[in-house]
């Protein structure tokens, strides 16, 4: 036994070795480690081989890096390592952090009064999470199951739409009235382990109004008769049930709250948004923009299969392709209207203006995520990409031409037409093709948000593949007219 762990000691050194790669991180290595070990463990032969290797892993990692390393195995073994794990905790914390795809698989298998006794030693807000994965009527019989005050808070926070402060709070927490001293409040805690701490205990009145907030330090520097009342302070920043999870993300990141409270119509205290809870939010809001950004609506923190993935991309592509052809038919319908050596410059067009567009999109959405561009400042925001824009375009369209010009100039290679008519009908064409790319990068994002679309969505392929179409249209029709001009 000792030999085998000196063995395993040392693979994990060879994992855990960072190089200082973006990907090299010391959970990175974790999770390719855990999941080399279950593929090895499932791929046993033996059943007791197999068997004593899975219970092995269980019971030397946590069961946290377990709930991450489950996506390498199919999701119809994975409920295989949840029952290897030691006590209630384990599978509780295992589910907790588990995706949906490894909770739906272990729930599958789980009889409702088991899961019943797992959901009861979670956070109401967490408990919320894993029940959202079971059939309704499974659900149903879980809550028989479930003590009543239990059963009553979660079904509270089921009342709220998802993404919102109503489903996101917690309606466990420590609330006093000012009149309570700081021992009394520290007995209270010591005794309540199951309730999460927030690092805040809410002041509120005889009705449940909230009053003011005490930081946890002053529950240690006080003294223990001093009462609540005596240190509160004001409650600054709070939402209602219907915030979105964007407003909350926003508060929290700008003033650093702790824990930021929820408050009914009535302005009662109806819950609160941890810390930690916000963390999660915001990872769900970098994962889904980036599958936006990306063109696809796969979940990217998620191992799926290669049909499911492909799926998923599918319908982006389709408007790329559908662009690809109506540039087609552009370059077509042009060919015959135009020199023919103006068509040598169309991927010069189409690669200059799609990145000048992306450039304007997604700076405009990043500022419309984090919370910097405010509705005050749409226009300003307008005009300065807009203006920059326009630099770019006078820029590199006299770069071009002056390059094609100079080129033709010094015989590196020859068109048989003069090097200066050349020369301005690139730098004409490529500056008409960027200014479109800048106004249709820049508009497109406000556009979005109006109609009540993710902004994400101007960056992905759906504005890169109308900007093909849009940017080359331009070209042909700046260079249509130019040439007419040149050739009078």
């Amino acid at each position: 036994m000792t030999e085998e762990k000196e063995v395993d000691s040392v693979e994990e050194e060879q994992y855990f070795s960072a190089s200082g790669n973006l990907m090299d991180t010391r959970t990175s290595h974790l999770d390719d480690y855990l999941m080399e070990k279950l593929e090895n463990a499932f791929a046993q032969e033996s059943p007791q081989d197999f068997d004593h290797d899975v219970a092995k892993i269980a019971s030397e990692y946590s069961a946290i890096d377990l709930a991450y390393a489950v996506v390498c195995i199919p999701a119809g073994s994975r409920h295989v390592v949840y029952e290897h794990l030691g006590d209630s905790d384990d599978r509780t914390h295992f589910l907790i952090n588990a995706d949906s795809t490894t909770r739906s698989a272990v729930l599958r298998q789980i009889e409702e009064v088991d899961i019943a006794e797992l959901v009861g030693r979670m956070p109401a807000d967490e408990a919320v999470d894993v029940l959202d994965e079971l059939p309704e009527r499974r659900r149903r019989r879980v809550f028989e199951h479930l003590e009543f005050e239990k059963a009553k808070r979660i079904r509270e926070l089921q009342r709220h739409r998802k993404n919102t402060a109503g489903r996101l709070m917690t309606n466990e927490y420590f609330a006093f009235s000012g009149d309570v001293s700081m021992a009394e409040v520290r007995d209270k805690i010591r005794n309540n382990p199951a309730i999460e701490f927030t690092r805040q205990v809410f002041v509120t009145d005889e009705i449940g109004k909230l009053q003011g907030v005490v930081p946890s330090r002053n529950l240690i520097i006080n003294p223990p008769t001093q009462q609540l009342r005596q240190v509160m302070r004001s409650v600054t920043h709070k939402v209602s049930p219907d915030a979105t999870r964007e407003e909350i993300v926003d508060l929290v990141e700008r003033y650093k709250i702790p824990a930021l409270p929820v408050i009914d119509s009535n302005g009662r205290l109806a819950g609160v948004v941890t810390y930690e809870d916000v963390i999660e939010v915001m990872e769900d809001i970098a994962d889904e923009a980036i599958g936006r950004l990306a063109g696809t609506a796969e979940d990217v923190s998620e191992h799926q299969p290669v049909w499911r993935r492909f799926l998923a991309r599918a319908p982006w592509l389709l408007v790329t392709l559908i662009a690809g052809l109506l540039s087609e038919r552009l370059m077509s319908y042009y060919s015959i209207r135009v020199v023919p050596f103006v068509l040598h410059f169309v991927p010069l067009i189409t690669g200059m203006s799609g990145n000048v567009g992306i450039q304007c999109s997604t700076v405009l959405v990043r500022s419309m995520a984090t919370g910097e561009l405010s509705s005050g400042g749409r226009m300003e925001a307008l005009v300065k990409e807009l203006t920059l824009g326009l630099m770019t375009a006078t820029v590199f369209g006299l770069i071009s031409g002056s390059t094609i010009y100079m080129a033709n100039h010094f015989e590196f290679y020859r068109e048989e037409y003069d090097p200066y008519v050349v020369g301005t009908i690139v730098t004409t064409g490529v500056f008409g093709a960027c200014i479109s790319a800048s106004f249709l990068g820049t508009v497109a994002p406000f556009f979005f948000a109006r109609i009540g679309i993710d902004p994400a969505v101007a960056s992905g392929p759906i504005i890169t593949a109308l900007n093909d179409v849009t940017s080359t249209l331009m070209y042909f029709v700046v260079v249509t007219v130019v040439t007419a001009l040149l050739f009078v």
